[in-house]
């Protein structure tokens, strides 16, 4: 009895009004349980590196790292769509317009399946063209197909999560998504485990691991939406599409979802340059880049916090607040990245040789490392401004401002330098830094002239 008390009790409300009170108090004890539940996340891919590259083979290692572009493209899109309806519903949230509210999360949802299903089908079919696009070496091929096929198949579990919790965080609510997390990350390590090591499945054991934990999370977050108590409580007879809602959602959602995908596919032709480096250097990018998923997880914890604050202040017409909110998040995360950057620049060695203990990809990777974490201050800058304009519903000046400088500055810069200047594995990887740099620089200068009030969509 006292077990369905304290699950009633876990199900119960949990959304916070931002509106008033301590911001940098509100940010933070918003940001953490969103932090917390994205480095549960990544878990998904870290231990299916960890494994793979420690008990299956070093070409396995460099498959599961060699799809990561892709996967991250998908992850992206779905992440700008959950941003678009986020914003919809936090202003209207603030706003206490709560029939509107159950009618965005509704049709959410509904978009959410539709899109799924369409993407398990195409992606599945486009698998072999993509890894032929990022010139995957003959000997990585077979492994990454049958990871990034399988990837594909349970691709509506990950949407239906990314849609679920971002209705949750719109209402203030990152607490639950994280406990999902963690149930769905402890899965995902016992099945890749099992996979691997008992049933010698290989890329397939982990694959089908990341698959199986996905949907327990899509399913946890829909549970707990149709047990909800507040606005964003979902009813399986009150799905349908509201096509003035959708609208409003696409016109966020869909130039978040682009910038987000394009610059991850964008990826896939950086991923492209460091393959001609060979397989060692390839292990050694993507022990580099499990690290560096794990150092931008707080700075994008604390964006998806200002998105919120900023929509729900707005939602009340406090534009004076819902800026101060910017200023302080910004400053947040930049103290929360040096803090973890210190300990990962004198550790290089040891963190990389945890995925991978090759003497030659530690010494990329570790170099990697020093090379490019200290400019990730420049990535606070820009994840922060542009998680705000989101959240003021200004997504298209966000969306050509990082297309601008992480797609096409990038891809312009990489083609000059490797085919004129100097073709090493230093000068593609200062491509990053680069393109942070630029759009911190122009994110800023438009945010500080921007005019937020014609972006309000609460009516």
């Amino acid at each position: 009895m006292r077990f369905f008390k304290k699950l009633r009790h876990y199900l119960g409300r949990r959304d916070v009004d931002m509106t008033k009170g301590s911001i940098a108090r509100i940010l933070i004890e918003f940001a953490i349980p969103l932090l917390l539940g994205n480095v549960f996340q990544q878990l998904y891919n870290t231990v299916d590196s960890w494994v793979v590259g420690n008990y299956v083979s070093n070409e396995a290692f460099s498959a599961v790292g060699t799809v990561g572009p892709i996967i991250n493209m998908l992850i992206g899109f779905f992440m700008g769509l959950s941003a678009g309806a986020g914003a919809v519903i936090s202003q209207y949230y603030g706003a206490k317009q709560e029939e509107k509210v159950k009618s965005a999360v509704h049709t959410a949802i509904l978009m959410t399946l539709v899109i799924g299903v369409v993407f398990t089908g195409v992606g599945i079919f486009m698998t072999p063209y993509m890894l032929k696009i990022m010139k995957t070496p003959i000997e990585v091929l077979p492994e990454a197909t049958e990871y990034l096929q399988i990837y594909f198949s349970g691709i509506l579990g990950l949407m239906i999560y990314n849609i679920g919790s971002g209705i949750l965080r719109a209402v203030g609510d990152s607490q639950r998504a994280f406990y999902f997390l963690i149930v769905s990350a402890m899965t995902n390590t016992v099945l890749d485990l099992v996979f691997v090591l008992v049933f010698k499945m290989g890329v397939a054991g982990v694959a089908w691991a990341t698959v199986i934990s996905q949907f327990l999370s899509a399913a946890l977050v829909i549970i707990t939406l149709m047990r909800s108590d507040n606005c964003c409580r979902m009813t399986l007879k009150a799905l349908r599409i509201n096509k003035i809602m959708l609208g409003k959602i696409l016109k966020i959602g869909i130039p978040a979802a682009i910038q987000m995908a394009v610059t991850s596919f964008s990826n896939v032709f950086v991923q492209s340059y460091i393959n001609h480096f060979g397989a060692d250097c390839m292990g050694g990018w993507t022990a580099y880049s499990k690290i560096d998923q794990f150092l931008l997880l707080p700075m994008q914890s604390i964006a998806l916090a200002s998105t919120t604050f900023v929509g729900q202040n707005l939602g009340v017409n406090d534009v004076a607040r819902a800026k101060k909110g910017v200023r302080t998040a910004i400053l947040i995360a930049v103290g929360s990245t040096v803090v973890l950057m210190i300990p990962v620049l004198i550790l290089a060695e040891p963190l990389v040789a945890f995925f991978n203990s090759k003497p030659e990809v530690v010494s990329y990777g570790s170099m990697l490392l020093r090379l490019i974490s200290p400019f990730y201050v420049f990535c606070c800058i820009n994840q922060i401004l542009a998680g705000s304009l989101r959240g003021a519903g200004d997504s298209r000046s966000a969306m050509f401002i990082m297309l601008g400088c992480f797609v096409l500055f990038r891809q312009i810069y990489l083609y000059v330098m490797t085919n004129y200047i100097t073709n090493t594995i230093v000068a593609v990887a200062l491509g990053y830094p680069a393109g942070w740099m630029l759009c911190s620089l122009i994110t800023y200068v438009y945010f500080r002239f921007s005019n937020w009030e014609k972006y309000r969509i609460v009516d």
